[in-house]
């Protein structure tokens, strides 16, 4: 008997979906009111917000609101229409592209859309079925994504464990050869929940010894790490061994889009086989113009970048100093480790956003193990100290309320719909 396709949906909702009576339009789905920035509305009224990428406060700076409201009022929201192949291609996308491969120091690069759907395609276009794909395990989505295309076969190793993945470069080695093959490993620039920079110089010295590229996702180093903002292989010296850099424009860019970067000949071949953009509508003309403005800035105010590891650095000394755990970020976004279940987790959000007035990302199961809480920050250049002072006092409360075993209380008190 041929099941109805919607019984598996209707009976299993999923990990997260099966909290959705709970938890939509207060934990998950939310709704931020208010121009981008620190201080913004939530449920009428305003809150401390921890939860927004824009490292370097692009997203509401005067002279970038400028700049996209002029770009809107010259060639409104369509232009270009058409994929870029067909009639979506114009000088200043040629411009950006030209800009993005010098500062990030590679001989070219190509637009992307969205970050998300370039990573998968990415992937998909640059390996066949006789290739190896060697990935860390705790890889972006849209890496796992591109990695579930691919008709050969993949090996993930250890979290930023080089033994690990060295030993599974050993078994692609043999199995490449077998199937007159190549070998592409994939890592990322930062990790974005807990901060971790992937280790590229490493991974990069294992080129002296096995034959493979190394793409690398650097979303959250982009314009955050480098003397220059060009991202973590710049901060490890090792931009050169770097064969294939991805960024998107949805991090310090405060905007929508991507960009990948290599040598000449690899950018002219994903540019004719990069499904994702072959079969889409142009990048916009405003994220076009907006996104030159912002790399100029980038490039011209370096105080931006300075501003925010301030920040950075007052808010995670500020937490260590008061006992905190933040594993071993290296980079701005900061997380904070404590112990406690889902329910519990929920009730701390709750105390955070209703009396302390503050609002971040809460990260549980099954993104991490069970029993641990996982509390993101992602600070900005537009924080102040006294953002942070806040912050840090009402953690302190929060922590020993999760401690007392007054959520835990609250918790068991509050009947939860898990069905």
């Amino acid at each position: 008997m041929v099941k109805d396709l919607f019984e598996r949906i209707q009976q299993n909702k999923g990990p997260l979906g099966r909290w959705a009576s709970q938890a939509e339009g207060y934990y998950v789905f939310p709704k931020l009111e208010g121009e981008l920035g620190p201080r913004m509305q939530f449920q009428g009224k305003e809150i401390l917000n921890w939860s927004i990428n824009d490292y370097l406060g692009l997203a509401n700076h005067p002279e970038i609101r400028k700049v996209d409201t002029e770009a809107a009022q010259q060639y409104g929201a369509a232009y270009p229409m058409g994929a870029r192949m067909m009639s979506g291609h114009t000088t200043l996308h040629e411009q950006l592209q030209i800009e993005l491969a010098a500062f990030v120091q590679k001989e070219a690069a190509y637009l992307l859309n969205f970050g998300y759907q370039g990573m998968v395609s990415i992937i998909d276009a640059l390996v066949t079925k006789n290739d190896v794909i060697v990935y860390d395990v705790d890889s972006h989505g849209c890496i796992i994504d591109g990695v579930r295309l691919h008709m050969g076969k993949r090996f993930t190793y250890k979290h930023n464990d080089v033994e690990s993945l060295e030993k599974n470069l050993q078994r692609a080695t043999k199995m490449a050869e077998e199937n007159g093959g190549g070998i592409l490993v994939i890592t990322e620039g930062v990790f974005g929940m807990r901060g971790q920079q992937g280790k590229i110089k490493e991974i990069v010295d294992l080129k002296s010894k096995y034959n493979f590229r190394l793409l690398v996702d650097d979303a959250h180093g982009f314009g955050t790490l480098g003397k220059t903002g060009a991202g973590a292989g710049e901060e490890q010296g090792c931009q050169d061994g770097i064969d294939i850099y991805f960024s998107t424009f949805a991090k310090s860019m405060a905007s929508i889009g991507a960009f990948v970067a290599a040598d000449q000949d690899v950018i002219d071949y994903l540019k004719y086989n990069l499904r994702s953009q072959m079969f889409a509508k142009s990048l916009p003309m405003i994220m076009t113009v907006g996104a030159l403005k912002r790399l100029e800035m980038l490039r011209t105010m370096p105080e931006l970048k300075d501003k925010l590891w301030e920040n950075v650095n007052y808010l995670q000394s500020g937490l260590t100093s008061r006992g905190f755990n933040i594993g071993d970020t290296n980079t701005c976004v900061t997380p904070v480790y404590l112990e406690g279940s889902i329910p519990e987790a929920m009730v701390m959000v709750n105390d955070l956003r209703e009396n302390y007035n503050i609002f971040l990302s809460i990260v549980v199961y099954p993104v991490i193990p069970k029993g641990i809480i996982l509390l993101r920050m992602i600070p900005t250049a537009s924080h102040t100290k006294q953002d942070i002072d806040e912050t840090l006092a009402a953690f302190e409360a929060i922590r020993e309320k999760l401690e007392n075993g007054t959520y835990k209380q609250i918790a068991e008190a509050t009947t939860v719909d898990v069905s």
